[in-house]
């Protein structure tokens, strides 16, 4: 882990954690000999299940949301050059995905397959998730992770020991929705929810992949993407400058993006 160096901080730390956090999603869901999932034209888990499929040897199939256009751009070359055959829905037909008129009409055109829900987002990936908080060796107070589909989050905060605590900062306008979504899945992972997570609704800077000047600017500085991990430190950041955490507090930061360059380095 690395350590956030900013004058700001005061006596909180924060740490950074780089995590692939789609391996973890995919762990338990793997196994069967074909595996079709969905995503926008950019998805980094339609990227994760391509690459799988080629490693682990089973056939991927990728529902894109919206139309096909080409050239492929390079997550979905990606995605191709792995042997994942894409495949497109358009929007108003994306949104009833997990129908099962849609389901059903998928199952007729592919066959036998393991659907996998956008983003990962199911039982066997909170469970994947549950296993990041035992791996942290150093001490800490709360976890933070950017929140998409509210997977990750469900599970971390489900595999929190005692007396910790995990945040999550949604990149979507409109968020709210995203804490019935934790809990339902951490009811299917667990059969309880967890008392012990929170959301932040304040940093989605104009909703997915929407960015501005100033988070531009931060994640050039923080070297890291904008869409998930600079929405997540700025708003850990902000959040320290409200003094919501109090003295000496230990946050330990998710980075499910690119590798974070910071000042310097934590071993337990």
């Amino acid at each position: 882990m690395e350590e956030l160096a900013d004058p700001g901080l005061g006596s909180v730390r924060v740490l950074l954690k780089h995590d692939d956090n789609k391996a973890r999603k995919l762990r338990y869901n793997l196994g069967h000999p074909r595996v079709l999932t969905f995503g926008g034209a950019y998805s980094n888990h339609i990227r994760a299940v391509a690459a799988a499929g080629r490693r682990h040897g089973f056939e991927t199939i990728g529902v894109i949301r919206g139309e096909e256009r080409l050239p492929l751009n390079p997550s979905l070359a990606y995605a191709a050059e792995c042997g994942m055959r894409l495949t497109y829905l358009d929007r108003a037909a994306y949104r009833l995905k997990h129908t099962p008129a849609v389901l059903d009409r998928l199952r007729e055109t592919w066959g036998d397959v393991a659907i996998l829900p956008e983003g990962g987002s199911n039982a066997e990936a909170v469970r994947g998730c549950a296993e990041l908080p035992a791996e942290i060796d150093v001490p800490y107070d709360v976890i933070c992770c950017p929140v998409g589909t509210g997977g990750t989050l469900a599970g971390i905060a489900a595999g929190l020991p005692p007396g910790k605590r995990a945040i999550g900062f949604p990149v979507l306008k409109g968020g709210g929705f995203l804490a019935d979504e934790v809990a339902r899945l951490q009811t299917a992972a667990f059969g309880r929810v967890f008392g012990n997570w929170s959301l932040e609704l304040g940093y989605h800077f104009g909703g997915y992949a929407r960015t501005t000047s100033p988070l531009r600017a931060f994640a050039a500085k923080y070297r890291v993407e904008e869409i998930y991990v600079a929405k997540m430190l700025y708003g850990i950041l902000d959040l320290v400058g409200q003094r919501r955490f109090p003295e000496g507090t230990t946050i330990v930061a998710v980075v499910t993006g690119e590798p974070f360059m910071a000042a310097g380095r934590v071993s337990g």
